[in-house]
C-alpha cells in the first residue's frame, strides 16, 4: 500500500511541475496571453494583437533582421533573425515562412553551426497562426564555427523531410 501511495504522490508532483519542453534551447514558459519567457529568464511579446502585420516587416517586437530566402530543398523559404547577432553560447530567434500554408502540420527544426547537428542546440519551431510563420529558438554551439549557417530542416505533413541553410547575421 505504501508503495502505491508513494508512486501516485509521485505522479501527482510530476503533473504539477513545469515539463522541460523539447531538447535544445527552445523551452520557454509562456508568461501571459501576450509574452514568453525563454530559458535564460528574457520575455519577449508573442505579438498576440499584430495578427493584421505581416511578421517578417515586425521588427519592433523581437528586432528580427529579414535574412532574404532560402532555398531548402525544392522550397524556396523566407527567414528572418531575433535577439541580435549569432553569438557562440547565446540564443538567438529564426522565423521561418513556408511557401504553403499548412496550418502548423510540418515540423520545422532549426540550428546554428554545420549541417551535421550533433554539436549543436536544435530548436523545434512553434507554429504561429496569426503570421502563418515558424518561430524557432536555438543557441549557438560555443566555440562557435566559423562558417557558421542557421539550418533548417522542415519535415512535410507528407512525411518527406528537407533541409536547406541560410547565413546568420554576425557581429
Amino acid at each position: 500500500m505504501k508503495t502505491l501511495s508513494a508512486l501516485t504522490l509521485l505522479l501527482a508532483a510530476g503533473l504539477a511541475l513545469p515539463g522541460c519542453g523539447e531538447s535544445g534551447s527552445d523551452a520557454h514558459d509562456h508568461a501571459g496571453d501576450d509574452t514568453h519567457t525563454h530559458a535564460d529568464g528574457t520575455t519577449h511579446d508573442d505579438h498576440a494583437d499584430d495578427a493584421a502585420d505581416d511578421h517578417m516587416d515586425d521588427d519592433h517586437a523581437h528586432d528580427e533582421v529579414a535574412l532574404g530566402t532560402a532555398m531548402v530543398g525544392d522550397m524556396e523559404i523566407e527567414a528572418a533573425q531575433g535577439h541580435g547577432a549569432v553569438e557562440a553560447g547565446k540564443e538567438s530567434h529564426l522565423v521561418v515562412k513556408l511557401p504553403y500554408n499548412d496550418n502548423g502540420a510540418s515540423i520545422v527544426r532549426a540550428w546554428i553551426g554545420t549541417d551535421d547537428p550533433t554539436l549543436s542546440f536544435v530548436g523545434k519551431g512553434e507554429y504561429a497562426p496569426s503570421h502563418d510563420d515558424y518561430d524557432i529558438h536555438a543557441t549557438a554551439p560555443d566555440p562557435l564555427p566559423e562558417d557558421a549557417m542557421w539550418w533548417i530542416e522542415v519535415t512535410k505533413p507528407d512525411g518527406t523531410s528537407v533541409m536547406g541553410s541560410i547565413a546568420p547575421i554576425t557581429d
